[in-house]
């Protein structure tokens, strides 16, 4: 199993955005007659690489929605992010949700379904291919892109590990 890019990021770093990418109404039939709760799944970044997802349950929704937010700032992680894409091809999984990642060229944007495209805008990429290949569950797609950029590895890292030059790397 290769070593995951696993840099945690502090959230009192950095400007953050969030972005809520799923609301769930959940239903408890009690003798009472229903009670409801809502289940939201957050993405938090700041455009320059950083990522965090989380759910928050409660019976209020906008107090959902901030237990999701404060979920998504405890686990924050750094993504490589090379001229605007990322720097190679990546499958991410988690449960029955696969997700494949492709770096574009310039102009593209980002070419993704709902939850991944969330993740990815959070994170700052400006162009991806992107597709959900397994389960439309949006908080399997969200965990299995963020499996998918944790994966990735930037070329300094590459050339790090190796012990070889940059240059090395592309040309050698």
């Amino acid at each position: 199993m290769a070593k995951r890019n696993q840099q945690r990021v502090r959230p009192a770093e950095q400007e953050l955005k969030e972005k809520l990418v799923n609301l769930n109404r959940v239903a408890k039939v009690t003798k009472g007659g229903r009670t409801f709760s809502f289940a939201a799944v957050v993405v938090v970044g700041d455009g320059k690489g950083t990522i965090g997802h989380g759910l928050g349950k409660a019976r209020d929704v906008s107090e959902a929605i901030q237990k999701g937010i404060d979920d998504a700032k405890k686990n924050l992680v750094k993504v490589p992010i090379v001229k605007g894409t990322i720097p190679h091809t990546q499958l991410g999984k988690y449960g029955a949700g696969k997700v494949l990642i492709k770096p574009a060229s310039d102009g593209t944007g980002v070419i993704a379904g709902g939850a991944m495209r969330a993740v990815l805008e959070m994170a700052g990429i400006q162009n991806i291919l992107a597709k959900s290949q397994g389960s439309s569950n949006p908080h399997n797609v969200v965990k299995a892109t963020i499996d998918a950029l944790k994966k990735l590895r930037s070329p300094e890292m590459i050339a790090k590990k190796r012990g070889i030059s940059l240059d090395k790397v592309f040309n050698g």
